[in-house]
């Protein structure tokens, strides 16, 4: 459920009618629910409630915005964070430095002392490689470093190939087959203070048997690291809980995930940790655009050419990835139609012989299920500049990220004197 509604025959946000953002904000522009955002969180949390200890951090990648942050902190979620930057944000949105899972394989030096002096929750080391050099640090800082053993359990997620992150090719974590002596080996090192294992095999699952083939694996070698004398307190299983992008989709339900949860892991005698992000703020967002003109092709269906681009909404060039695309103020007629923007890339398509509402140049429309990986993915490409954000609140609204005009982009570059 989301609250993008139409009422009177035009699409709202909540209580707010999405011509009235784009008059104020301009097109295109990411418009967020804070109803939508709370409401699955608390689903989540739900769904969760039957299990003894856990923890849910949100997944901040798939959106950073940090008034999206605030919202998520306001609902008792912790963040899951990738980068410096994204444990910045998480803390200044205030989640607490204790709620904060630092996952990522590739974790710098410099990184690595942020989330030491920051006193973070819980780092998810994703090599033996990783682990060695935390523990120096952490040493030298005289501190010990929280930390989690990400696996990798070769479990196919049944996903995109490139948003899966649990098989053998991959590279994240480390094999399962060789999990239990690299955790005896860190235990070992004292600046670090090894309580778990972690894993999350990918994003937009859409069946649970992958997981609780994954999550059987790792009740496994919990069993074997405790069988050989270690500690195992934490278990961080990962995200990936799919959303439907296309109408008449179904995906199982957070109440679903919970309970196979409970059947698979309830025994463990651990905190279980979720990083929920996609499920949580997908269909919590549209990306409003504005046609911009009609252009007839050689077959005959037409090109709708609209103001956004596949450097605003990076998904469907990337992974060819489904939005549905409905205009804000519909006429009732219906079209065939390319949908693609003004990028100089064939690949800046959004859709091909697609049946949509009739739209004309200068009418409003919205890609939706875009309040994940959206905003977050975005460039500057053909210095375009970045798409503004904006947030309603029932019946009001506010922007949440400015804007950023090409002329602000070039003015932090320069040219070296040598060139003159």
């Amino acid at each position: 459920m989301d609250h993008f509604e139409f009422r009177d025959g035009i699409l709202h946000a909540e209580d707010v009618p999405l011509t009235a953002i784009a008059d104020a904000v301009g097109t295109p522009v990411y418009v967020y629910s804070r109803a939508t955002l709370e409401r699955h969180a608390q689903v989540f949390k739900a769904a969760l409630a039957g299990l003894p200890r856990t923890h849910v951090a949100f997944a901040v990648k798939a959106n950073p915005n940090l008034a999206v942050l605030r919202v998520m902190q306001r609902e008792g979620l912790g963040a899951d964070v990738v980068s410096g930057g994204e444990l910045a944000r998480a803390l200044a949105a205030g989640m607490p430095a204790q709620d904060v899972v630092f996952s990522g394989v590739g974790k710098q030096a410099h990184e690595m002392v942020q989330g030491l002096q920051a006193g973070i929750g819980q780092f998810n080391l994703e090599s033996e490689e990783e682990g060695v050099e935390l523990a120096a640090l952490a040493a030298a800082m005289g501190k010990r470093a929280p930390c989690a053993l990400r696996v990798n359990p070769d479990v196919d997620a049944r996903t995109h190939a490139k948003i899966s992150t649990g098989k053998a090719e991959n590279k994240f974590g480390v094999p399962i087959d060789r999990a239990a002596g690299i955790y005896a080996r860190l235990s070992a090192l004292p600046g670090l203070d090894m309580r778990g294992v972690a894993v999350h095999i990918g994003s937009q699952l859409s069946q649970l048997e992958p997981l609780e083939e994954a999550f059987g694996k790792l009740g496994e070698l919990i069993a074997e690291i405790r069988a050989a004398g270690f500690s195992v307190t934490h278990a961080d299983l990962g995200g990936g809980l799919g959303v439907p992008y296309k109408a008449g989709e179904v995906f199982p339900s957070p109440a679903e995930y919970g309970a196979m949860v409970a059947r698979v892991c309830g025994s463990w005698d651990c905190t279980l940790m979720f990083e929920p992000g996609r499920v949580i703020c997908g269909n919590a967002g549209v990306l409003l655009t504005k046609v911009v003109r009609v252009k007839r092709s050689s077959n005959n269906t037409p090109f709708v050419v609209v103001d956004a681009a596949m450097n605003d909404l990076a998904r469907p060039a990337m992974y060819g990835a489904w939005h549905d695309f409905d205009a804000v103020w519909p006429s009732g007629a219906r079209m065939s139609a390319h949908i693609v923007g003004p990028i100089c890339e064939t690949g800046d398509t959004f859709a091909m012989d697609r049946e949509i509402d009739a739209v004309q140049p200068g009418d409003l429309a919205v890609f939706r299920t875009a309040g994940a990986y959206g905003a977050t993915m975005a460039s500057s490409y053909n210095s375009r500049g970045f798409v503004a954000e904006v947030m309603v609140d029932g019946d009001r609204f506010a922007v949440v990220a400015d804007r950023i005009l090409p002329e602000a982009i070039s003015a932090a570059e320069r040219v070296p004197d040598w060139l003159d």
